[in-house]
């Protein structure tokens, strides 16, 4: 039955998305924050779909944390789904999220993503990636986006670790602005790929705001990884949590 859900939702995905970027790219002479509130449109159909095709919902704790939407910050986050990249920006001021150049020419879903404004990556740059994402970061943050960045740079399945990558925590010191570390359980019931959907209901934590401002790069890393896992593993498994104390 989850294998069936799957590849209906990935019908609907199918059906959907062209028709969405065409009506993106219709509008881009929008600015960029109306431009990117009209491309949420897309995360709100997808998330739709997930609930009603897959059973997939969600519950959202420590909003509380969340600072005034008018300051800038940098959202690192577990990234082990998709469902995250749609969902935070239904909690959090508009994003740009970092993410890999050749996403960009992904037919349909990546000209309609350049569109929302991302910090593009070219990881054949080297050392200058990282001057690179730090202009498009000060562009962003006047813009009135905040910025999101995956420390572990890709999907990873729930239940594992990877190593946590600096660029969130260098951009945040160069920027000089906190981060907001965000945990989920979301890989186990929307896992990468597109079968494996479950149904389910996906946990987001939001933690207080880290500060940057007189600390090194490696004690930042540390406290926001460490803030994330140990998150992520109190939240555990919600297909467990289904089944009960019987299983």
């Amino acid at each position: 039955m989850s294998a069936l859900r799957s590849l209906l939702f990935a019908l609907y995905q199918l059906v959907v998305t062209p028709i969405y970027a065409i009506l993106v790219l219709l509008l881009s002479w929008l600015p960029p924050i109306p431009r990117f509130k009209f491309i949420m449109g897309w995360c709100w159909l997808m998330l739709f779909g997930g609930r009603w095709i897959c059973g997939i919902r969600q519950h959202v704790i420590g909003r509380e944390n969340l600072p005034p939407f008018s300051t800038p910050h940098i959202v690192m986050s577990k990234h082990s789904s998709t469902w995250e990249t749609l969902a935070l920006n239904f909690v959090c001021p508009p994003l740009a999220f970092g993410a890999k150049k050749e996403l960009l020419s992904i037919p349909f879903f990546g000209w309609a993503f350049r569109q929302a404004s991302p910090i593009t990556i070219d990881r054949k740059s080297g050392n200058d990636a990282m001057t690179q994402i730090t202009i498009q970061g000060r562009e962003r943050l006047a813009q009135g986006f905040w910025i999101v960045m995956y420390p572990e740079g890709t999907r990873i399945p729930a239940g594992t670790r990877a190593h946590y990558k600096t660029g969130g925590a260098r951009l945040a010191i160069a920027l000089g602005v906190p981060i907001v570390p965000v945990a989920h359980n979301a890989g186990y019931l929307w896992p990468k790929g597109f079968l494996g959907k479950r149904p389910g209901t996906v946990t987001m934590s939001i933690g207080a705001a880290i500060g940057s401002d007189g600390k090194d790069l490696q004690r930042l890393m540390n406290e926001v990884e460490s803030w994330i896992e140990n998150e992520v593993a109190r939240l555990g498994n919600p297909l467990e949590a289904s089944q009960g104390p019987h299983g």
